[in-house]
């Protein structure tokens, strides 16, 4: 008994813990810090304190010698905001890892006294600076990934000199990478920079990390020159991604010839400023390669060609080389060397020939098939859908394909994108399509020459993006689309589709965007539409719609872009509007519309776009139009509204102001992505994932809406981002009176104003001169008197100009800047003005007259007298005579001359 009470206090004396298991002062600062984070933390620590023994508790690991703390994982703990009070870990004095990542901390109090610390993990926090690395002299990993940390990266990080791995991506640090940080961390085996704001060129010294095996620098602002001296050094780099940057410049393969490790090289840059030599005849890379993107460069080959130094890689699951000028034909060899290849995008070159795929092949692996907008011509193989019959995404678009399409598409039972959109390709809609995958989400088969009608069945139960646009699609709407119960956008626009909507149009409860628009339809809106409670984008112009417009039943709260143009509608403008306060766009144009400009139109204070234009609405226009504060582009030309011009225009301010980025049009109308994600990379544990974005706009952007309007003389469609830069306002053909309100002259952000084929009258206001932007201005064909302002000039912007046909006078404007390039047709039908470019001139006729010998006053009056009485006697005489002769050759006017006089100059009648 003696004996192992002996033996265990020995044990105590020399390890320092002993049978009892970790030491009190640990065990504590393990309740401590329990007890401060119980107001914010899930129920996870319940059990501390339950056992005697702290190494026995969960998340934390003692050292089986010492019995001393020396890991502790609290990640994923909190569910709120707290602080992070550093003294808490004072007592772990033998800790070696910590992790929190993944709580709510959003500030580091104090300073982590923790000199054995070896690795600190505070990803997915909410800190904005730093924490305080002072003493953590033996830190080997340092993980601060997706926090909110702004600023540039402390020089104390390079006096870590046992660095091994540092990842700071998916943060805010900016500013450029100063080489006194990171030419100090010589033993760094992974860096991880990405998705910051970093800027500037890549310091050369970071070659010199001989170490690295894991490099991403990726979504930052980096420009200039790739060093060259950035690679030649750094042989045992296995990961390299320097995508989403600025780089120029040239940028050379060579330094990799003795890199034998290495497996992703990914390289997608923001411009085509870079040049990469990637081709050497003799060049034999020891790698093979997993992930290769090389996109949006141009590759530094004398052919073009696909890199040759592919033809050896055989390992490839990634390869992107889109956008990056290649021509030949279309590389299919790589399918064949590459069995495990699941992403291939060749999109956006000058690949040319046919799509050459061996009948008896198979690729299994295949995801995602990109040979977009590219030269390929013939037909697409028959049997295409055996030998990718896993692919998720095909995009075919933008080619010169021909034929019909195959009905082996059927057969690939996991697609969930398909774009052949911009080719030839001809022949009915195949039915085989439409039974195919029931996973297919994205169909696009828009700008080709398809015919026939709508499949009548369909097993397109998952279908969510419906494009047939721009083909030669007739018939009605089918009701095999009904299958489809997902649908959130259909385009079915510029075809020659016939009969009404179908009221069961309403039965598709997920729609957002319907665009019918360029067909034959007919009848009436269907009250079907008042179910549709997610619409925000409908387009069904140039239509035979009408008399009626909007059920009054229709739910409008969520409608952002309208567009009814050039159909039959009649009566007012539809009061069922009045509700769509998210309304952005409200195209009416060419119409029949009547009745006054409603009142409630000014609670749309959304709206950027308003056309009216082709109507018969009358009377003024009403002030409560100037409540639209954001209105951009306003038409209501070609109507007939009278009276005189509102004053308050310039309450607009989107037209007093520059257009900035941040004038959005909101969300678009129709936006789809069919998002693919794999895992394609593991590296030290960690997933390198390739996310691959497939689709033609975001839901935010706004790039769908198109609006028509007249500008520079001619009719204009804007569409996408140009709308938040656009302004303009058209009030031609209509009746308005009275003179051009001078704040006019204040829309100094407005592009466009056509106030023609009115009757203004007055002057042309001088505040006109400060139309800073405007680069069309039409007041042609009224009633406008007085000079034209000569500060005119000063608009720089100025394109077209036209006063033509008012009673204007004096003298044109000076022959300078923009004005020097206005021909005649800008001033002509004003008889009274002269200059420049009209050849009438101001100056006097003739020779200037003599000049008259002096003449005393009274001379001067007695000459005056004398042409005065000379010329009354000289105008009564002929008039005299001309009377004469008149009443001597007809005998009828005189004798009623006589009749008169004698009826009514009594001293000439003669009494009796």
């Amino acid at each position: 008994m003696e004996v192992s009470l002996f033996l265990c206090l020995s044990i105590l004396l020399i390890l320092g813990g002993g049978c009892l298991g970790c030491l009190e002062e640990e065990k504590t600062g393990l309740l401590r810090i329990k007890a401060s984070w119980n107001d914010h933390s899930y129920d996870i620590l319940s059990e501390w304190g339950g056992k005697l023994d702290c190494c026995l508790w969960e998340r934390v690991t003692c050292d089986e010698n010492t019995g001393r703390v020396i890991e502790i994982d609290l990640s994923n703990m909190l569910d709120g905001m707290a602080l992070l009070n550093a003294t808490l870990f004072l007592p772990f004095e033998e800790l070696r890892s910590l992790n929190l990542g993944y709580n709510y901390f959003s500030e580091f109090q104090g300073t982590l006294k923790l000199s054995k610390l070896q690795h600190l993990v505070l990803d997915g926090n909410s800190f904005t600076t730093m924490p305080s690395l002072q003493g953590l002299i033996k830190l080997e990993e340092l993980s601060l990934w997706e926090n909110k940390l702004t600023g540039n990266i402390p020089q104390t990080i390079g006096a870590l000199s046992s660095l091994r791995m540092l990842k700071l991506g998916n943060n805010y640090l900016n500013g450029s990478l100063l080489p006194q940080v990171w030419c100090k961390l010589r033993n760094l085996e992974e860096l991880d920079l990405s998705n910051n704001r970093f800027e500037g060129n890549l310091p050369p010294c970071l070659g010199n990390l001989t170490s690295l095996l894991y490099l991403d620098l990726s979504s930052n602002g980096f420009n200039g020159v790739i060093p060259a001296s950035l690679f030649p050094n750094l042989n045992l780099l296995k990961f390299i991604s320097l995508s989403h940057n600025y780089f120029k410049g040239s940028f050379s393969f060579t330094p990799f010839l003795n890199n034998s490790q290495l497996v992703v090289f990914d390289l997608v840059n923001y411009n085509k400023s870079l040049k990469v030599e990637i081709e050497n005849p003799t060049w034999f890379p020891p790698f093979q390669l997993e992930v290769f993107r090389l996109s949006n460069c141009s590759l530094s080959i004398s052919t073009r060609d696909v890199p040759g130094f592919l033809l050896n890689q055989h390992k490839l699951t990634m390869l992107d080389l889109s956008r990056s000028g290649m021509t030949g034909k279309v590389p299919t060899w790589l399918l064949v060397n590459n069995t495990a290849l699941e992403f291939l995008n060749i999109g956006s070159n000058s690949l040319t020939g046919p799509l050459d795929l061996h009948s008896n092949s198979t690729n299994l692996n295949l995801v995602l098939f990109d040979i977009s907008s590219n030269l390929i011509q013939g037909e697409v193989p028959p049997y295409i859908g055996s030998v990718f019959p896993s692919l998720h995404v095909l995009n075919m678009s933008g080619n010169a394909l021909q034929g019909s399409i195959p009905s082996s598409m059927d057969k690939m039972e996991e697609l969930g994108s398909l774009d052949m959109s911009f080719n030839n390709f001809s022949g009915p809609l195949p039915k085989s399509l439409f039974m195919g995958s029931a996973n297919l989400r994205v169909l696009i088969l828009s700008n080709n020459n398809l015919y026939g009608s709508i499949p009548k069945e369909s097993n397109l139960i998952g279908l969510g993006y419906l494009f047939l646009e721009n083909n030669n699609i007739s018939g009605d709407i089918s009701e095999g689309l009904l299958k489809s119960s997902s649908l959130e956008l259909l385009d079915v626009s510029n075809n020659s589709v016939s009969g009404v909507i179908p009221d069961w149009i309403g039965n598709f409860s997920m729609l957002t965007s319907l665009v019918l628009s360029r067909n034959s339809l007919e009848g009436e809106i269907p009250t079907g539409f008042c179910k549709l409670n997610k619409l925000l984008f409908l387009d069904i112009s140039e239509n035979k719609i009408g008399p009626a417009s909007i059920p009054p039943c229709a739910n409008l709260s969520t409608m952002k872009y309208l567009h009814l143009h050039s159909n039959e509608l009649t009566g007012p403008v539809p009061s069922a509007l009045s509700e769509a306060r998210s309304l952005i766009t409200l195209d009416l144009t060419d119409n029949k519309l009547s009745g006054t400009i409603p009142p409630w139109i000014s609670s749309l204070s959304n709206l950027r776009v308003l056309l009216l234009k082709g109507n018969r609405i009358q009377d003024s226009i009403p002030a409560h139009l100037c409540q639209l504060e954001k209105l951009r582009i306003m038409d209501l030309s070609r109507n007939n509204l009278s009276g005189l011009l509102p004053s308050c225009f310039n309450q607009i301010t989107t037209f007093r102001r520059k257009a900035v980025e941040e004038d959005k049009f909101g969300n678009v109308d129709y936006a789809w992505a069919a998002n693919l994600s794999s895992s394609t990379y593991s590296y030290d544990g960690e997933l390198a994932s390739f996310r691959y974005l497939f689709g033609v706009g975001n839901a935010e952007s706004g790039e769908g809406d198109v609006v028509e309007f007249i500008s520079k003389s001619r009719s204009e469609s804007y569409a996408g981002s140009i709308l938040h830069f656009m302004s303009g306002m058209d009030l031609s053909g209509n009746k308005l009176t009275g003179p051009i309100p001078p704040e006019i002259g204040y829309l100094s952000g407005i592009h466009t104003i056509n106030l023609s084929h009115n009757h203004f009258s007055g002057p042309i206001p001088e505040t006109f001169s400060n139309l800073r932007e405007v680069e069309s201005l039409d007041i042609s064909y009224n009633e406008l008197t007085g000079q034209i302002p000569p500060r005119l000039i000063q608009l720089n912007n100025l394109a077209i100009f036209s006063v033509a046909y008012n009673n204007l006078s004096g003298k044109t404007p000076e022959r300078k800047a923009q004005f020097n390039t206005f021909d005649q047709t800008s001033y002509e039908g004003n008889p009274l003005l002269c200059g420049l470019p009209l050849e009438r001139s101001c100056a006097p006729i003739g020779p200037p007259p003599a000049t008259p010998p002096k003449a005393t006053a009274k001379g001067e009056v007695g000459s005056w007298k004398a042409i005065f009485l000379w010329s009354f006697v000289g105008s009564y005489g002929v008039a005299f005579l001309g009377i004469t002769a008149f009443l001597y050759l007809s005998s009828y006017y005189t004798e009623l001359l006589f009749d008169f006089i004698e009826a009514h100059v009594s001293f000439l009648r003669l009494t009796t």
